[in-house]
């Protein structure tokens, strides 16, 4: 055999095995949980981005949200021991903090349990909810505690990604892994639009039979926290909070009005919008901000 038949056999080699490493993905590589205390799911190549700097503010910040807050610090708290928790599901108005206390609840929780960074804040994007039993599969047997978190959770139309949440909230055969919470926010109680479950029920033999695959979603949450639009008072309460945390200096009539303006400008009162007033307040008065809001 000549050397140019060699040569080109060693290329179809080559190329035979460039398109077997494409058609079979290399495994994936355990994650390094000691890396970070939170990351995001990257289910393309299966893999867990650490988050150097999670966007979060501090748990006291959070007004108007008591009665919700201590509910899931109690249920968290639970969890980050080995005791039994439920999934939970945060629902109701935009801009009220649901996010915001997720985050700051996992990490008031670890620095009040004492150990490092001892339970872990995954977010799964709402788009990549499919691959959520993958995820749980790699999350199954790490000597860590997880909880799972989806911002802004809902379906729409033909979306039938609902039923992996679903299977994946009830575990399958194996159980759901004692290790694995999983935490949502959502504008929707029921996570689906309310114009999706009448067409159901309009074309159904049995009605009531034919929304309640799509409705007992929310059911696999064991609590759901419900988040509505604040008052003026709680409003305030919020704005004040941020001033005296950045130490702001303002007179608080002039802190009121200006406030009440700003909401009455956005049409809204809410936790977001308390935060981007003081955004405004704190570029008009020089002051740095440490740290984001809801």
């Amino acid at each position: 055999m000549s050397e140019i038949d060699i040569r080109s056999i060693a290329e179809r080699l080559d190329q035979l095995v460039r398109l077997i490493e494409r058609a079979v993905p290399a495994a994936p590589t355990s994650p390094e949980f000691s890396a970070a205390d939170a990351f995001v799911w990257q289910p393309e190549d299966k893999r867990l981005q650490p988050v150097a700097r999670v966007n979060r503010v501090e748990l006291s910040l959070l007004k108007g949200v008591d009665r919700l807050r201590d509910i899931l610090v109690e249920n968290t708290e639970r969890f980050s021991t080995g005791l039994p928790a439920n999934n939970v599901l945060l629902w109701g108005a935009r801009g009220m903090g649901k996010s915001s206390l997720i985050k700051a609840v996992h990490a008031g929780v670890n620095r009040d349990s004492g150990e490092s960074a001892a339970l872990k804040l995954v977010e799964i994007h709402r788009e990549d909810i499919e691959t959520l039993p993958d995820l749980m599969g790699l999350l199954r047997d790490a000597p860590w505690r997880f909880i799972l978190f989806c911002d802004d959770l809902s379906f729409d139309g033909d979306d039938t990604s609902y039923k992996s949440l679903k299977a994946a909230l009830d575990g399958g055969i194996e159980g759901r892994p004692d290790n694995i919470v999983f935490y949502a926010t959502s504008n929707r109680r029921h996570l689906l639009p309310r114009d999706m479950m009448e067409n159901e029920r309009s074309t159904a033999i049995n009605p009531s039979e034919a929304v309640e695959e799509k409705v007992s979603l929310s059911d696999r949450f064991g609590l759901w926290l419900g988040f509505h639009k604040c008052s003026q008072d709680e409003y305030l309460e919020m704005v004040r909070g941020y001033v005296a945390h950045y130490g702001m200096v303002i007179d608080d009539d002039a802190l009121r009005h200006q406030a009440l303006e700003w909401a009455t400008t956005r049409g809204a009162r809410s936790g977001r919008v308390a935060w981007q007033f003081i955004q405004d307040l704190a570029g008009r008065l020089g002051v740095r901000l440490d740290g984001t809001g809801a």
